[in-house]
């Protein structure tokens, strides 16, 4: 079952992305280690040492288009587990997807990032509930 766990809204600015998905991953509860994915954006060399740095497996999408490189190296790429989450990676965008389409936010027309925000959370928690509806927890 597919659900939104967290929102979290910032400004628009060229890291406002990666700063909020660290933000999102340091309030995931437990000690043990997780991974996160993300698109070629997330693949800088600062948010990949400050995952690691948090005992989060980066498994962003190489970007090796750039001249330095990707910061993601071969002993995290060669993991069957990464290419498993390149794969699952998309769901994410299947969510904001069905918020687009169903919910009317491909153009908001309230301006602000308290009401944007607010929409955006109401339209999750709608989101959330139709999942549950269609995929029931079994007993």
């Amino acid at each position: 079952m597919r659900l939104v766990y967290s929102l979290l809204f910032r400004l628009i600015s060229g890291w406002a992305e990666r700063d909020a998905a660290i933000l999102v991953l340091e309030q995931v509860p437990g000690e043990g280690r997780i991974t996160v994915g993300g698109d070629k954006g997330y693949d800088t060399a600062e948010f990949v040492d400050e995952c690691r740095h948090m005992n989060v497996t980066p498994h962003v999408a190489q970007n090796t288009s750039r001249p330095r490189g990707s910061a993601i190296d071969a002993r995290t790429a060669r993991h069957a587990g990464y290419d498993l989450s390149q794969k699952k990676r998309k769901r994410v965008g299947e969510c904001f997807g069905w918020l687009k389409d169903i919910v009317p936010l491909r153009k908001l027309k309230h301006r602000g990032l308290f009401k944007v925000g607010w929409i955006y959370t109401i339209a999750a928690a709608a989101y959330n509930f139709v999942q549950m509806r269609l995929k029931p927890i079994p007993e």
